[in-house]
């Protein structure tokens, strides 16, 4: 009897073991996949706050609340199972998928460069008092559209790194990846859109040094969004760009990553290396991006056209 319960012991010991290692290993496996999609976290991050200007202070939080329940919605319930399916019956899809979101960055990223250059950016205005209910709902359908996009992104991303684990670790890991990441980019979003608030209350302590520091907040939160505002963009252009780099290559045209990985070999790899990647990656992206702005700015003018020839009929 003894010895039975002593051999059940080591068994549920040994269980425990291959559990912690189990967990051990997913957490690994999404800190490796959460890591490759950091270009397009940084994406998210920095495009987030702009759709909360406008807002009055006490709407903000809220604000970013619902787009982050819609964000972890649209992994957990749309992204990871389509997904899923398409790396376990379709996996040659996923590659093309990939290359499509990767346009669209590119696309966005050289869009607001263009609007930039042009002088056509749109401004953020604030929304009226009586309509400001339904002003809230169409920015939070705008960024949890937006967000979708580069949810796939990161899923994709994640899902390519683990490819090889079995289905149930593939599930699990992504479901880890979709939570932390959700937390993390909204929760850092939360912080930045409620700094100048921070810095106002701090302004107002009796410390010389809190009153300092939050002046300088408050002085600064400009400056910040309009630097990630600008991160945002080439991180789009970047992280577009890398993903049709290795796109194609895995597509079977090589020469195009062979070319950037012999600068990354020229300059000596290491951190030289991956500045040479990054930026070889952004000028991809931009010289694709802005190939699509221009064909679907032609296809606007076209469109325009038409329709004034109609109504002069």
């Amino acid at each position: 009897m003894a010895g039975g319960l002593v051999a059940l012991l080591d068994d549920i010991a040994a269980l425990a073991k291959l559990a912690a290692s189990s967990i051990d290993d997913v957490g690994a496996a999404a800190g490796r996949a959460s890591a490759k999609a950091a270009g397009v976290v940084v994406d998210d991050t920095a495009v987030t706050p702009r759709y909360v200007q406008g807002f009055t202070a006490d709407r903000e939080l809220p604000i970013i609340r619902r787009i982050a329940v819609g964000s972890l919605r649209n992994k957990l319930l749309v992204i990871l199972p389509a997904a899923l399916l398409l790396s376990q019956f379709l996996p040659w899809a996923l590659t093309p998928i990939l290359m499509v979101g990767g346009t669209y960055l590119c696309y966005e990223g050289a869009e607001k460069i263009w609007e930039k250059v042009s002088g056509h950016e749109h401004e953020v205005t604030p929304a009226a008092v009586d309509d400001d209910a339904d002003h809230e709902k169409t920015m939070v359908s705008g960024a949890i559209r937006t967000d979708f996009i580069l949810s796939a992104e990161i899923m994709v991303i994640a899902l390519n790194e683990v490819e090889d684990e079995p289905f149930v670790s593939r599930a699990v890991i992504l479901v880890v990846v979709a939570v932390a990441i959700t937390v993390l980019v909204y929760g850092v979003v939360a912080l930045i859109v409620k700094m100048d608030d921070i810095g106002l209350a701090m302004s107002r302590r009796e410390s010389g040094a809190a009153r300092a520091v939050g002046r300088g907040l408050v002085a600064g939160m400009p400056k910040l969004l309009a630097f990630l505002s600008t991160v945002g963009i080439v991180a789009m252009l970047w992280v577009g760009g890398h993903i049709l780099l290795v796109g194609v290559d895995e597509l079977g045209w090589h020469w195009l990553y062979e070319t950037v990985h012999h600068w990354e070999e020229a300059v000596g790899g290491g951190a030289l290396g991956w500045v040479v990647n990054t930026a070889a990656s952004a000028v991809i992206g931009l010289a694709v991006g802005a190939v699509v702005v221009a064909v679907l700015t032609a296809v606007k003018k076209a469109r325009s056209g038409s329709d004034e020839d109609v109504a002069a009929h």
